[in-house]
This record gives C-alpha cells, structure tokens and sequence, in this order.
C-alpha cells in the first residue's frame, strides 16, 4: 500500500515537474494610463504615450472613449457612454484598434444606437462582420454619373427640385416646417423601389424618434430600414460618431450593389455636439464658436455618398441631410457650409407652412445640380415648363397684392400658378406613384385645371387619378 503511494506520488510530482518544465508564460504588453480629469462628456488622461489619434480607450465598467486630442502631456478622450461612475485615478487601457460598428442585413429592421448596441426590443444583434465608422471615401475613378433617380413620392420635389441615386440633397428650414416629414415620407416610398434606408437620428428628443419609428413601423418601412439613435440626454460622443456609424452601415449594402438612402436627422445637432466636445477641449473657437475644422467633418462624412461604377459593385448611397436654420437665415456658418458640400437644397419656408401650403418647399430657393439629368424624359417633358410658370405666378402674386388693376394676359398667369400651387399639395405619408404624377403633370401644363375652382382642386386631382386607373391617396 505504502509503495503503490508513493509511486502515485512519484507520477504526480513528475508530471508537475515536466509541465512546468515546458510552460512558457504568454507575455502581453498592455499600455495603462489614468484618469486626470472627467468634464462633460471628455476626460483627460496621462500615462498613454503610445496612443494613436481616434484610437478607442478602455475605461472601467466597460466604457469606451475616442482619443481625440493628443497634447505632449495628456490626451483628451470623448466618452462613449455613460460617465459619472469615472473619477481620477481611474486605470484607462489601450485597445488598439480604431472606433467600429457592426455591419450586415441583421441590422434591417431594427433599432440601435452608434454603438452597434440593440434598442428595440428583438434581441442582441447577431453579427460577424464590424467596419470602422471612419472609412476613405470612394475614389473619383471608381465612381460612376448619377443617372438613376431616387423617386420621393412628394410631387414637387420628383418634378421641380429632383434628386437622383448617388445624390446630396440638403434638407433645410427653420424649426417645425416639415423637413423630418420629407425625408420620411421619401423612406416610405421605397417600399417597392428595392432601395434600403438608414435613418439616423442625432440628439433628437425621444418622443420625436419614437413618433417616426412608429411611422415607419405603421407603413411596414421597417422591413428595409436601419435606424440609428442617440437622444439629447446621450453624452455628446455619441452624437457626434452617430452619422459616421450610420454611413459605414449604409456603405456595407452599397458595397453588395445594392441602392442606399440614408437620411441624418439633423446635423444642425451634430456640428453643436462638436462644437461642445471642441471648446471643452479647448480648441480656439471661430465663426459662431466653431471650431475651424467644422467644415471638414460634414465634407468628409457627405462625401461617402456617391454612385459607384459597375465594375465595383454598382451601388449608390444616396445622403438626404437635414440642417435647421433661424430665423430664415440660411447664410449662416453651419448652413453655408453644407450648401456648399450638397448637391442642391431644398428650403422649406415657414411662410408657406404658416399658408398651409405643405410640403412647404420654396421652389424659388430650392435646386438640384445632378437631379434633372436623372429625372425621367417624361417628367422634363411635362414639367419643364412648370418651374418658370410657378416662378413668374410668385412674382406677379406679390405685385398683385397692392390692388393694382390686372389685365387678361396677368390674370391668366395668376389663375395658372394657383393651378400649380394646389396641384402640388400633399398630404404627410400620402407618397403618389410616378405614372401619376405624370398624369397630373400633363394636365396641369396643358391648362386642363384653370377652369376648376380652387377649392374642389382636391377633388378634381383624386378624379383624375381615378379616370386613368391610380388608387386614390388616402
């Protein structure tokens, strides 16, 4: 018994001897540094000397931040999350790696924020595949024209201000004219135009994301849309990185070939969180408290938006920005800025929304450089004349209104630019299909509705769809 044991122990003392004879410890270089300091929504830290610019951080709890401002001291990182747990002398981690979010077709249909975290209620996302939210964009040769259009449903955009795939159309107007409504309603109507959408709402109230939701959710969108979230109370890395994300998700599809709208929801919101995370770090502020370099975040973000040539997939990214002006200003910094990154504009003016003339688009103002060599032959044969008509009835309501005495040829003018006025009303979510549109189109450029009192022109537009075979819109 005793030397049976001890040949037992024998083996396990020999065993023991061997294994850590041949163990070999993994070493691992890990770069710590600390917490110096926490501010609204940053932190500085010391102790990363090594650290690359937008490397991500790792704080304690779990929490993620950007390194954003290298000084020869410290650096100032934008926090990802929440941060009131954090406190100086906190340890911080490097992970080499760059700022990522998932990507792939299980992200349509649901709802996450820019950090690629789920926040319906479907479950943890199931993804294999992540790309940087900061990515090159397409290289001159490997795009193609924009020769498709991207139908919105709205008549007087498809018609007037038209917009093709692989478009930036600015969406602008002051507060509570309609602009969110726009971009939905061009989400809505392609439902069969095999085109996916991103929606990307930056620091937008809650109630305000989950009324489009349920729009979309109601209209059955959601089966090819992305929507992306941070809310106003998100710390304000979060807004900021939010379009950059949402565009490396949209950017996946158009890799695949597939047509992509994506709509940010405003960047008026995202040029502030980056002016608060700027002066924070204590960037010198410009024009508005700017920082300088606020022209180069909106460009390099609007210029992934392209149509890319067949021989690289053939995809289109189509980016719909909305900006929120004041007080009718659109000269100011922010808006200056992207009308000059856009490929047109379309203005929503409060007058007319106060008119109850909706959608609210100012024709005069708005424009679109690529749409029209997109847009169908049969839209610039019937409403190639439309713009100047609608133009010159503008003019001549504003000189009619001090009374003067009109003759025929000026009455003419008014009763047709009316015509135009009215026919070109719609209702919110009530997108018309393009035969239609070309019918009413046809009709209106051929005086068809001149005889028509204006308020049956209502009834008159659902009469004519119902003759030529359109379900009415409801």
């Amino acid at each position: 018994m005793t030397a049976s044991l001890q040949t037992t122990l024998d083996q396990a003392f020999h065993a023991l001897h061997q294994a850590r004879e041949t163990f070999t410890p993994p070493l691992q270089a890990r770069e710590i540094g600390r917490v110096s300091s926490v501010a609204t929504g940053i932190a500085k830290v010391t102790g990363l000397p090594n650290v690359g610019y937008e490397e991500l951080v790792k704080f304690p709890g779990g929490l993620y931040g950007i390194a954003f401002e290298l000084t020869e001291t410290d650096i100032g990182v934008v926090l990802l999350g929440n941060y009131w747990h954090l406190q100086a002398g906190d340890e911080v981690e490097r992970t080499g790696r760059v700022m990522d979010v998932p990507v792939g077709d299980a992200l349509i249909g649901r709802v996450i924020n820019p950090l690629g975290e789920a926040l319906d209620e479907k479950g943890a996302l199931s993804v294999t595949q992540r790309l940087p939210i900061e990515r090159p964009a397409a290289p001159i040769m490997q795009r193609a024209p924009v020769t498709v259009p991207l139908q919105t449903g709205i008549k007087v955009i498809d018609a007037l201000v038209p917009i093709g795939r692989g478009q930036r159309e600015l969406i602008l107007g002051d507060r509570q004219t309609g602009k969110t409504t726009i971009a939905v309603d061009t989400i809505l109507n392609q439902h069969d135009q095999n085109v996916l959408c991103v929606y990307c709402a930056i620091g937008q109230r809650a109630s305000a994301v989950a009324k489009v939701i349920a729009s979309l959710r109601k209209h059955g969108a959601m089966a090819y849309t992305t929507v992306v979230v941070t809310e106003g109370n998100d710390p304000p890395g979060l807004s900021y990185i939010a379009p950059y994300a949402a565009t490396s998700i949209a950017e996946y599809f158009m890799q695949q070939g597939r047509d992509v709208l994506i709509v940010y929801d405003d960047l008026t919101n995202h040029a502030r969180a980056y002016r608060e995370l700027s002066l924070l770090l204590r960037r010198p502020p410009g024009r508005e408290a700017f920082p300088g370099d606020i022209f180069y975040i909106h460009s390099r973000l609007l210029e992934r938006a392209t149509h890319l040539r067949p021989e690289h997939g053939g995809g289109s990214l189509t980016a719909l920005p909305v900006i929120e002006t004041e007080a009718q200003n659109i000269a100011a910094y922010i808006p200056t800025n992207l009308i000059s990154i856009t490929d047109g504009q379309i203005y929503l003016s409060p007058k007319l929304f106060g008119l109850g003339v909706l959608p609210a688009v100012d024709v005069g103002r708005s424009v679109s450089r690529v749409g029209s060599k997109a847009q169908r032959e049969d839209y610039r044969k019937v409403a190639g004349s439309l713009k100047l008509a609608y133009a010159q009835f503008e003019e001549l309501e504003n000189f009619a209104r001090f009374g003067t005495r009109l003759d025929d040829d000026t009455r003419k003018v008014l009763t047709h630019g009316q015509r135009i006025r009215a026919c070109l009303q719609q209702g919110e979510h009530q997108p018309v299909p393009v035969d239609a549109q070309i019918s009413l189109l046809q009709a209106l450029s051929d005086g068809k509705f001149d005889e028509v009192p204006l308020e049956k022109m209502p009834a008159a537009e659902q009469a004519l769809y119902a003759s030529a075979g359109f379900e009415p819109a409801t």
